[in-house]
């Protein structure tokens, strides 16, 4: 088939990838200037099969409720009257229950693993190198409740068949000895060896020039507009060079929307509703001025809900998520405030070994869905439109996999996991 990626990401360049071992001829179109240069510019780099558990449970609407005031909190919600946040919202509790949270997990679970095994042959099939560390994930807590309540999800993973084993101090500073300077103030942690790291744009981009040897086309500045349906079939896809904005229009056999956040307005004068709502996510990246004393071991730091993970000679502290719309902007005030906590919170843990003097602060709008799984499969309003979008904090984790899914999908083939794809599927 002839089929057009919208979207350059994680997510559309492995559906690219996918889709050029089965002999398609492929078109990507992305209104940046190079592949991964959104969303998967400057995630926390984990790739975290282990660790994905969806933000609803529930104790999420007290912790939200906390929060709500604190420009620093982990997850901040800024009330609007923009009725698509409300309705994410109120589905979001409908997800707050322990039988939801369970059901949740399993089909995260199922997706991280199969992504995990794409992930690990693609990467030996292409020699792909991005700064990969295969040590594990360690989640630390620093006060004992915490400590309590991550025992208690580590024995919920285990049912799932996940590998997450519970540490004492001792044994958390043993896998990581670079937290000693903060040690005294360690109650506990959790470790999955399985898990990884490195860096996703590194890696998609990368990605993305093999897709262009193997014959895909890239149509790189160019704005996506609309999508043209003729009966129960998308005919074309209207799009304009952000450059000399010029409109033309793209027909071919079928088309994947790989669009992260921005996919359901795409989708939506078709008939198509997907609940996915931005959280808009911060990173900051810092040279290290003693790489001997940095941290190896990607790390979840359960106090601030921040990821740290060590990309070469420089660090990445990523996380938090402000639910505010389309807000992309890093001079706000919560922006400023939320980016310096990271860095603060970074220094608290490993005073002078970052070079504060250089820190690239990013954000990003991660197109979350209130059960934390994304849409992957066939629109329900046309036949040849497929979806593979509301990836959220997973993106990176489930790149490789859903890439793959989607592949096999479209080819008529039911991928081997036990996951609920969406629309009309095998």
């Amino acid at each position: 088939m002839k089929v057009v990626v919208l979207g350059a990401g994680i997510i559309g360049i492995s559906t690219a990838w996918y889709l050029l071992e089965q002999g398609h001829e492929v078109t990507v179109v992305d209104r940046q200037a190079d592949a991964a240069l959104e969303t998967s510019f400057a995630n926390g780099a984990q790739i975290s099969v282990s660790f994905c558990e969806p933000w609803a449970n529930a104790g999420a609407p007290f912790k939200v409720a906390k929060w709500l005031l604190r420009d620093d909190s982990p997850l901040l919600f800024r009330p609007s009257l923009d009725p698509k946040q409300w309705i994410w919202g109120l589905s979001f509790l409908t997800q707050c229950t322990t039988a939801a949270f369970e059901r949740n997990v399993e089909q995260l679970v199922q997706l991280g693993r199969y992504s995990h095994e794409s992930l690990k042959t693609l990467v030996a099939q292409t020699g792909i190198e991005y700064e990969r560390l295969e040590r594990g994930i360690l989640h630390f807590f620093s006060s004992q409740a915490d400590f309590e309540a991550g025992a208690a999800g580590a024995e919920i993973m285990r049912r799932h068949g996940v590998d997450r084993r519970v540490l004492n101090r001792a044994e958390v500073l043993k896998i990581e000895p670079a937290l000693a300077t903060f040690g005294n103030n360690i109650h506990g942690g959790t470790f999955t060896p399985s898990d990884e790291s490195g860096d996703a744009c590194v890696f998609t981009q990368k990605l993305a020039r093999l897709c262009a040897e193997r014959g895909a086309k890239f149509l790189y500045e160019h704005d996506i507009l609309a999508l043209s349906r003729s009966g129960q079939q998308v005919d074309a896809v209207q799009i304009a060079s952000i450059r000399s904005g010029k409109k033309s229009e793209l027909k071919a056999d079928a088309f994947v929307a790989a669009m992260g956040s921005y996919t359901p307005a795409l989708l939506r004068p078709l008939g198509e509703f997907l609940n996915i709502y931005p959280a808009k996510g911060y990173s900051a990246t810092m040279k290290l001025k003693k790489p001997e004393q940095a941290s190896v071991v990607s790390l979840l730091d359960d106090t601030r809900k921040i990821a740290i993970s060590r990309l070469g000679d420089s660090i990445r502290i990523a996380g938090t998520a402000e639910l505010c719309g389309f807000d992309s902007d890093l001079d706000r005030p919560t922006s400023r405030t939320r980016c310096e906590a990271l860095v603060k919170r970074y220094e608290e843990l490993f005073p002078g070994v970052a070079d504060l003097s250089e820190t690239n602060y990013w954000t990003g709008l991660r197109p979350s869905t209130p059960t934390n799984i994304p849409y992957i499969g066939r629109s329900k309003k046309a036949g040849n439109l497929w979806i593979n979008a509301g990836h959220g904090t997973l993106g990176w984790t489930h790149g490789a996999g859903s890439g793959h899914a989607m592949a096999e999908l479209m080819a008529g083939r039911r991928p081997p996991l036990e996951f609920g794809f969406y629309g009309s599927v095998l």
